[in-house]
């Protein structure tokens, strides 16, 4: 993975959000949101990762950055899962590193938006084994989710935000709220909200992830 952006809040940092890009975005896609968030969050680190340029299957192999290859869209995407496994081990790095910096596990959040989104729903609830603040899931899916899958009771104390655009034609809403309906079926806290947005993020969503992140920091 590139080297992140990493913007330090005014005051020294006790908490963090890791916050992934979408498919065919960047490292700095996120980083307007990130510094309006940070006005009211003058103690936490915003890590900004950025995803390595790739050939995307989906795109006619043209090379885009991409946390993992989409291999087919319908009728249910399939994915490079090593190319996924990557990107986990990649967040798990990061998070390492900032407990390593004196920064709790609970005061460490993830998000995505779309495939950052499914990178760090995968990473929070399956690959990650610790303590973690809680998982901001924005306009996605979890494409590692599926019935025959358990999660732990430990992962009942990591909850979720789950946000998605009531007219998302990039992935489907149906897709965000089967990743939302898993999470509740093994007991996770999650919340789930809509917005009358295509595949974005609205102000209005940008006031609930802050009140949201209120609560966990």
């Amino acid at each position: 993975m590139n080297q992140p952006l990493i913007l330090e809040p005014s005051r020294p940092a006790d908490s963090c959000v890791i916050w992934l890009h979408g498919l065919g975005a960047d490292r700095y896609d996120f980083e307007p949101v990130a510094r309006m968030l940070q006005r009211s969050f003058d103690t936490t680190r915003f890590i900004l990762p950025q995803a390595p340029t790739r050939p995307v299957t989906v795109f006619n192999g043209m090379p885009a950055p991409s946390w993992y290859d989409i291999l087919a869209m319908a009728p249910a995407r399939a994915i490079d899962e090593a190319q996924l496994e990557a990107s986990a081990d990649a967040v798990i790095a990061l998070i390492q590193e900032q407990i390593g910096q004196g920064i709790a596990p609970r005061r460490i959040i993830l998000a995505g938006f779309s495939q950052g989104g499914a990178v760090v729903l995968h990473t929070g609830y399956l690959r990650w084994e610790g303590e973690l603040g809680g998982v901001m899931a924005l306009s996605t899916y979890g494409p590692t989710f599926s019935e025959d899958i358990s999660l732990p009771a430990t992962k009942r104390q990591l909850l979720a935000l789950c946000l998605h655009g009531s007219f998302d034609d990039v992935v489907a809403p149906e897709l965000g709220r089967a990743a939302y309906d898993f999470l509740l079926a093994n007991g996770v806290p999650a919340q789930w909200r809509t917005y009358p947005m295509s595949h974005e993020v609205s102000n209005e969503e940008i006031g609930d992830i802050g009140a949201w992140l209120r609560e966990r920091l």
